[in-house]
């Protein structure tokens, strides 16, 4: 851990104590890492799960094992949410579902969970005068301008009607509590839209470390048709165009945020890479590749196979045609801008799934060896 820290106007950076819900997911594990190797900040973590953050807990040797409290809380129904919230100074709401598939098969999970369940978190932070830092999606754009002009239209080719931008895109705008507290109450707080945050331990691969149900999110249903040596399903073709960003450089964003309270506070950030986009088509091909140097096997005969939205979501799925995040308010108030290429965060990211895939493989040959 550096001492003697300072923020981006020169200022002495204190210490301070975070209330971090969802500290045992994807996003939440690598925070309390950055956090615990390179701070002196203390973290309550609040999940339900603490799996991906067991490395962090055990052992009570480990050099910030007093910087760092798990609090096995569902923060829809426990009383002890806003005890948590007074000790802490900031408080980071990382809760949500988050997996496409789900916005079908439990939308009422999924409205209960993105929407309704912060809005204790919001009250507790408002009511006890704590600052908030609240995680929305950059789903809330919905489709771009540009695929509503006529196919025809010379429009079509500007890229500034496929740009999302924070304060001028027409678009829900996060968390309205958030923003009404803030206006009415006097509630700090910035709001975080992360575009595709890519990187080991995200989402779940079925079977292997998560549900053998379910659907998650395009990069790890590639990874899993890879893992399996099946063919990646293309949805509608795979002509939707997506950004990724490698989850190491957006939570160098987000630690701005939460050490620059003055430049961050009132702020809606994309947190995305626009230098990364592609097409999901691209993203197949590329990963394929990848894969094949990572695993050392060659690629299959028949690589993709083309299903519809209908067949591989269910009834009534919709989804955007670009999510191209504007960076401007980032890099004006935090002077932040990610680092890595799409080939470098997948070869991070499969890696991490390749080891993973085979660490399993090899225990449940073990187990059925042993029985």
């Amino acid at each position: 851990m550096v001492n003697g820290r300072v923020d981006l106007d020169g200022n002495p950076i204190k210490p301070i104590t975070i209330c971090m819900i969802g500290a045992g997911g994807f996003i939440g594990s690598h925070l309390c890492e950055k956090l615990m190797s390179e701070t002196p900040h203390k973290v309550l973590a609040v999940d339900v799960y603490d799996d991906k953050i067991k490395h962090l807990l055990e052992p009570s040797s480990l050099p910030w094992a007093d910087r760092i409290q798990f609090h096995r809380i569902n923060i829809r129904n426990d009383s002890r949410l806003e005890g948590l919230i007074r000790m802490a100074d900031l408080t980071i709401n990382l809760a949500a579902i988050c997996t496409p598939a789900d916005y079908n098969t439990r939308p009422l999970d999924t409205i209960y969970s993105n929407f309704i369940d912060a809005l204790p978190v919001v009250k507790y932070c408002s009511e006890n005068g704590k600052r908030l830092i609240h995680f929305s999606t950059c789903e809330v754009y919905g489709k771009t301008i540009g695929c509503f002009l006529p196919k025809e239209s010379p429009l079509r080719q500007d890229p500034a009607y496929y740009v999302l931008t924070e304060d001028a895109s027409p678009c829900i705008l996060g968390l309205l509590r958030s923003r009404a507290e803030g206006a009415e109450n006097g509630l700090e707080f910035t709001i975080v839209r992360p575009f595709n945050w890519i990187g080991p331990r995200m989402d779940f691969i079925p079977g292997i470390d998560g549900p053998s149900e379910g659907v998650p999110r395009v990069l790890a249903c590639f990874s899993n048709n890879l893992l399996r040596r099946e063919p990646l399903k293309l949805v509608d073709g795979g002509q939707s165009q997506r950004t990724f960003v490698y989850i190491k450089d957006a939570i160098e964003a987000v630690l701005l945020m939460i050490e620059n309270p003055a430049r961050a506070n009132g702020q809606i950030f994309n947190v995305g890479n626009p230098n990364n986009e592609v097409t999901v088509r691209q993203l197949a091909e590329m990963m394929t590749e990848v894969y094949a140097k990572v695993a050392r096997e060659s690629p299959l005969d028949t690589p993709t196979v083309d299903v519809s939205s209908k067949e591989f979501y269910g009834e009534g799925y919709d989804d955007s045609d670009k999510r191209i995040p504007d960076m401007t308010i980032i890099n004006r108030q935090l002077g932040w801008n990610p680092k890595t290429s799409l080939w470098d965060l997948l070869e991070s990211t499969l890696t991490y799934q390749h080891r993973t895939y085979a660490e399993a493989i090899k225990k449940a040959t073990s187990k059925a060896v042993a029985s």
